[in-house]
């Protein structure tokens, strides 16, 4: 009865949530179930809001921490076309603090509202997705890292986006070409705007309480340990203002995809690499079958190289590339991609990144 009524009132559950999800995301499972729940929570904030009923449901930000291609930017990316709301993705790195050169970081709300087509009701219950947030760590620490006195895209953006974290009502440039242009502006509230944070914190067991790198003997042990929760500490050394993350609730730890997730994201998902390519030579009427060996060759060499599943494409574009380019020439047949054709081509792609 509850989740009829729900379903009634537009509120999709935490379980119809993940299991649209998890459709298109492979692997990380423990993610997708505490992204479903935060966007459940995110919707029925909405809904009270708009039925004017006073609720004491907090904001439900997140925080997405892992490796590259472990699926992060994928996750927010598929959550905002499930719950059909505005979306777009941002890079920490462009902003800085306020009177520095660089963007004001009341410009991604303007990148927002384009997305939204200059609704600012639709705007109002977006999703941001900031990117690289690690890299706007407080560089306190200048000796480790090399950085020096002044912090302009640090500490001081982490303070600026306080305010879009928490809710506040904003003015923003409505051209975000022309952010210094201040007297062509719209005022947004950002109070139901779901902020997803992520970043790779690649040096963060530097600042755990282990003790630094794991290396020589014992350093297995060590990597095993590594991989327990992050704890709030761990982060605030690392160089996370604590109010910044009092602000990012949910806190969400990503696995690195091995070998057998990575076959998975190429072969399962409805819009997967594979599909697509099986469908560009369907229109020339040629039918491609990509062996097991060959798919196993393509994940083995993303692995190796640390590229995880954003890596795969590149990859794929780059085995494929002569077959493509000679398509249209050769109308009705068959084409196998196996073990062998695979292995050829990525000594190519090797060569290729040494001449780079």
């Amino acid at each position: 009865m509850e989740s009829s009524a729900r379903r009634e009132d537009g509120v999709q559950t935490p379980r119809e949530i993940y299991e649209r999800l998890d459709r298109f995301v492979i692997g990380q499972d423990a993610a997708k179930r505490a992204v479903a729940i935060a966007a459940h929570n995110h919707l029925k904030r909405i809904q009270a809001r708009r039925l004017r009923r006073q609720s004491l449901i907090k904001k439900s930000n997140i925080l997405l921490i892992g490796p590259t291609g472990s699926g992060k930017t994928h996750i927010a990316r598929n959550l905002a076309e499930i719950l059909n709301v505005p979306f777009t993705t941002v890079d920490a790195t462009e902003y800085t603090e306020a009177g520095y050169y660089g963007k004001d970081v009341e410009v991604m709300i303007s990148d927002l509202l384009f997305k939204a087509n200059h609704s600012v009701e639709d705007t109002q219950r977006g999703i941001i997705f900031i990117d690289e947030v690690d890299k706007i760590a407080r560089r306190s620490q200048g000796a480790r890292n090399g950085a020096g006195s002044r912090d302009i895209g640090g500490e001081g953006v982490q303070q600026a986006l306080l305010k879009l974290l928490e809710g506040r009502d904003v003015y923003v440039p409505l051209n975000v070409t022309q952010a210094w242009n201040k007297s062509d502006f719209v005022q947004v509230d950002t109070r139901d705007i779901l902020f997803i944070c992520a970043g790779t914190f690649s040096d963060l067991h530097e600042y755990g309480d282990e003790g630094g790198r794991a290396m020589g003997f014992g350093a297995e042990d060590a990597a095993k340990r590594s991989r327990r929760r992050i704890s709030t500490k761990q982060l605030v050394d690392f160089g996370m203002l604590a109010e910044f993350l009092g602000r990012l609730p949910v806190v969400v730890q990503l696995e690195k995809l091995g070998e057998p997730e990575l076959i998975r994201v190429l072969t399962e998902p409805p819009d997967s690499i594979v599909r697509e390519f099986r469908e560009l030579l369907a229109m020339d009427d040629i039918e491609l079958d990509f062996a097991d060996g060959g798919l196993r060759e393509v994940v083995r060499y993303s692995v190796e190289r640390g590229l995880g599943a954003r890596g795969l494409r590149s990859i794929l574009e780059f085995v494929m590339a002569d077959i493509m380019f000679e398509a249209p020439e050769h109308r009705r047949r068959r084409v196998e991609v196996d073990a062998d054709f695979v292995r050829q081509r990525l000594v190519g792609l090797d060569s290729a990144h040494i001449g780079v």
